[in-house]
């Protein structure tokens, strides 16, 4: 037989810690800091991950700096010289439109002697809320609501984000000209495209309000009737070629892919053998946990395509369509999807979780499953078909003590997951 549950769990929690101090920003940082300016050291930034990030580059930066950064409620780092606010997430709040606001001012007015370092990952579009002129928060609100249960990719989001904003698509590195830009992402995005991190305060892309309609169409996204008259005349972000833009990089500092294969470095130690499936798997949660499910089956009753002992790792970010009313995120919803199908494995035990500790709304950032998953929510009184009628995978692993819950991480390379397939005696 496999490992006792208890040994799969310590496994497979040893590999998302792997995983997730790969993508610590102290390290990162380091090996892309810009030389320090004549003038000022401006730092800006926004993401679940902000406030450590700025506390990194406090310790590493050789010279004088000074700046503000917004994080999720419970996600902030004491930092001494670099401002933290905390706003909401995912459902964008005030407090997170004054802090767009005050990074806005943080930028104006600066010199082409003066340096922004922008400090951006996963969360930021949601924590900096600038609607614009003629909107108000709570349409940007009604807007982020509609996106994210439209089950429609994170690129799709960001494009029609970016062109509903003041901050974002590049507006805050525009505010910041003529100073240079550097902006340090972690990326959350499947291919690593900076433009879409956070929907790129301080960087350009090319879609214009046209592709963000084209995007609503496409997923059907029932835009509220003002926003898409917005969009039908509106100017739209800037594009890559602005002469505002001309004197700003950026670099992905961390990745899924960097993650993944710390993860897979692990396992080997355990004489496991890994096996990366991909860093940019994007779709329906439940549609993911079944192909990954239908490939643990292969495994354990064939050895093929892998033979075991085995360990599927995979990332990207999958999306959730709401339909019902339950509790859960892309992560459990893909995992309980996954148990369904592995019903009475005695082999196969998996771990489904966000990098930043939070799996949608609730405080876990994910879930375990094994073969006898179905069979614990059987006696606990819940259907697992039922719970996935109801988007409720939150409440089905919390019934049976399967949540995740390591706490906030401080970095978001998105989702991580990691299947084991065990010898069968």
């Amino acid at each position: 037989m496999g490992r006792s549950q208890g040994d799969a769990r310590q496994f497979l929690e040893g590999l998302f810690h792997a995983a997730v101090a790969a993508a610590q920003p102290r390290q990162s940082i380091a090996r892309f800091l810009p030389d320090p300016p004549k003038g000022r050291t401006i730092v800006v930034g926004a993401g679940k991950g902000a406030a450590q990030m700025a506390r990194a580059l406090e310790d590493l930066w050789p010279g004088p700096l000074e700046g503000i950064v917004v994080t999720r409620y419970g996600y902030a780092a004491e930092c001494r010289r670099i401002e933290v606010l905390e706003a909401a997430h995912p459902v964008p709040d005030e407090a997170g439109l004054e802090g767009a606001a005050r990074l806005l001012e943080r930028v104006a007015g600066l010199t082409a002697d003066d340096l922004v370092i922008a400090l951006v990952c996963g969360g930021g579009s949601a924590l900096l809320p600038a609607p614009p002129d003629g909107f108000t928060l709570e349409d940007e609100i009604a807007l982020n609501e509609i996106l994210l249960a439209s089950g429609a990719p994170i690129s799709a989001m960001n494009t029609i984000r970016k062109q509903f904003s003041r901050i974002k698509g590049g507006w805050l590195a525009a505010a910041a000209y003529p100073a240079r830009v550097v902006s340090l992402l972690i990326s959350d995005i499947p291919g690593d495209e900076a433009a879409f991190i956070a929907s790129g305060p301080t960087v350009a892309d090319k879609m214009t309000p046209a592709d963000a309609l084209r995007a609503a169409e496409r997923y059907a996204i029932a835009l509220p009737p003002a926003i898409r008259a917005h969009l039908e005349t509106a100017e739209g972000a800037p594009s890559p070629d602005d002469p505002r833009l001309k004197n700003t990089e950026a670099h992905v500092i961390a990745s899924a892919r960097v993650s993944l294969e710390a993860a897979a470095d692990e396992a080997r130690k355990a004489g496991v053998t890994p096996v990366i499936l991909s860093d940019a798997i994007e779709g329906e949660a439940r549609e993911a946990g079944l192909f990954h499910a239908a490939l643990a089956l292969e495994i354990e009753r064939r050895d093929e395509p892998f033979a075991a002992p085995v360990v599927l790792l995979s990332g990207g970010e999958t999306t959730v369509t709401l339909k019902g009313s339950g509790k859960g995120g892309r992560n459990s919803e893909f995992l309980l999807s996954f148990a369904a199908r592995i019903a009475g494995s005695q082999a196969i035990s998996a771990l489904a979780a966000d990098t930043d500790g939070i799996d949608g709304s609730e405080d876990n950032a994910g879930a375990f499953a094994d073969g006898e998953t179905v069979a614990r929510l059987a006696a606990a009184g819940l259907d697992v078909n039922a719970c996935l009628s109801d988007n409720d995978a939150w409440t089905a692993f919390a019934a049976i003590g399967g949540l995740f819950e390591p706490g906030p991480t401080g970095t978001n390379v998105n989702d991580f997951r990691a299947i084991l397939i065990d010898r069968r005696d």
